[in-house]
């Protein structure tokens, strides 16, 4: 490590030598906050994730939950929440290089998880909040910034006030490798986004989207695919999947 250490700037000598202890606990957060004052703010600290394998947790970031696994040269930045709301909330998941950004919020309940797969980017100001069952993110994938992700709903059955009554879930949410979301897409329950998928900014995704198609609208209907083909009716195909299979269509 030392004769490492000797071939970098005095700067980089600077992080990388805090970053080979920096960690969740004090200490470890106290070493982040070290080694951050070497590097620009933002993605400009995207550096330190490189320079420790266990990756680099932002000291602002907010981590509360006993779950959390941390793959390899991950990035989570200023103002992240990763937060348990209850004894029996699942894990949160972030595979190797996998990226949140600042002001990401993750918040899982009970009968909820996230996994996020490697190489996946996360842009500012996203929230998941897994409640009643999963959300599962891929590789590759790039989500923008202001997406939602909501794997339950309330009742609002008639007589009583909606905040009384229980959440309930069509299921959780896949997001396949390799699909792309546009700025403020929100995702309801029971959906899959298959991979390769793009959605268009502020779309509402209700129902399952097939890979490598291009969704927007709210709700989110498929408009091409992105070899060009068109979609037999202008609605979304039955149900997403990453086997090959492909949905009828026609070329323009």
């Amino acid at each position: 490590m030392t004769a490492s250490l000797a071939r970098l700037r005095p700067r980089h000598r600077w992080a990388a030598f805090w970053m080979a202890w920096a960690g969740l606990g004090r200490a470890g957060r106290l070493a982040t906050r070290l080694a951050e004052l070497a590097v620009p703010p933002y993605k400009g600290r995207q550096h330190l994730a490189r320079l420790s394998p266990r990756g680099y947790v932002a000291s602002g970031a907010v981590v509360h939950h006993p779950r959390l696994r941390l793959g390899r040269h991950v990035y989570v930045g200023e103002g992240v929440v990763i937060y348990a709301a209850h004894p029996d909330a699942g894990a949160v998941v972030l595979d190797d290089r996998a990226h949140l950004y600042p002001q990401t919020i993750i918040e899982v309940g009970a009968g909820g998880s996230v996994t996020i797969g490697s190489d996946t980017y996360i842009q500012p100001r996203c929230q998941l909040s897994a409640y009643q069952a999963p959300i599962r993110i891929g590789r590759g994938v790039q989500i923008a910034p202001f997406c939602a992700f909501y794997p339950y709903d309330h009742g609002f059955a008639p007589g009583e006030t909606i905040q009384q009554q229980p959440l309930k879930t069509k299921g959780g949410i896949v997001i396949e490798d390799d699909a792309w979301l546009g700025v403020g897409v929100t995702v309801l329950d029971g959906v899959t986004i298959g991979a390769g998928a793009v959605i268009g900014a502020g779309a509402v995704v209700t129902a399952d989207v097939p890979h490598e198609a291009i969704a927007t609208g709210v709700p989110a209907r498929v408009v091409k695919y992105r070899d060009g083909c068109r979609p037999d009716n202008g609605h979304a195909a039955p149900r997403a999947s990453s086997g090959g299979q492909r949905w009828p269509r026609h070329r323009w």
